[in-house]
């Protein structure tokens, strides 16, 4: 395995191969992206350890789902046993991955926690005033950063390449950071898709039917826009890292 340094402009291939691989299979990566928020929900109500269950399945659920991108990218139809491929490459990989799970629930919680601390629980907002990105929310995201960088290709290196977790998690984080560009023009990309999109059907909605209708039309739209870049974190890896020989069924190693 050998780290790829790309041209910053890759970013803007990620997300066109992305959207194309989506479209080749939309019913099928949509159902499962989509499968996937379904058991996350139902996980997340489930008392106390719901959320800790829920973070235990992340890293798994994201490599399932850049399986099916890949098997989408073949030209196959990804099945929903996909999702467990984590689980079906035998009990030292499935490990790695539960380990990488518990690694990313720890630190997702130290990193609520310490904005919690950080910021204190903010003040109900009055009746009926808009919603609002709260300052605990937003110290959350950004000390979220660097867990999701260390976990960006951290899950595809266990199974696909069958490195440590602990290494998975160094070698992402090299990766990023060395593709900085790729990934910034990459990230830009997303939000500016995901905004464009936004004001139209918001615009389109309004004229149609008021703010109620502008947001039924917005929340369907924003699950597929999201199972689109679900779709694109495939590529980020495969351009990222080479190999020399297949390791699992999926298909060959990036």
């Amino acid at each position: 395995m050998k780290l790829n340094v790309v041209a910053p402009r890759k970013g803007i291939e990620w997300v066109r191969l992305g959207v194309r691989t989506f479209f080749r299979q939309p019913l099928a990566l949509a159902g499962l992206f989509f499968m996937y928020m379904a058991v996350v929900l139902v996980v997340s109500q489930v008392p106390v350890i719901g959320l800790v269950i829920g973070g235990l399945l992340v890293p798994a659920a994201t490599l399932g789902l850049m399986a099916a991108t890949a098997e989408a990218s073949d030209g196959r139809f990804p099945m929903p046993s996909v999702l467990l491929s984590a689980f079906r490459a035998g009990k030292q990989r499935a490990r790695a991955m539960l380990v990488l799970g518990a690694i990313y629930t720890t630190g997702s919680i130290l990193a609520s926690g310490l904005a919690t601390l950080v910021a204190g629980t903010p003040p109900p907002a009055p009746a009926g005033s808009p919603e609002q990105l709260d300052v605990v929310t937003l110290l959350a995201l950004v000390l979220h950063l660097p867990l999701f960088i260390m976990f960006w290709h951290a899950p595809a290196l266990v199974h696909w390449h069958g490195v440590s977790p602990a290494k998975s998690l160094f070698f992402s984080a090299v990766a990023v950071l060395r593709n900085f560009g790729a990934h910034a023009v990459y990230a830009l990309c997303w939000l500016m898709l995901f905004l464009a999109v936004g004001s139209v059907l918001g615009l389109v909605g309004g004229l149609i039917g008021g703010a109620g209708m502008a947001r039924a039309m917005m929340v369907p739209t924003a699950l597929v826009l999201a199972a689109m870049f679900s779709s694109s974190i495939y590529f980020t890896f495969r351009d990222s890292f080479a190999a020399d020989a297949a390791i699992t069924e999926e298909g060959p190693a990036p």
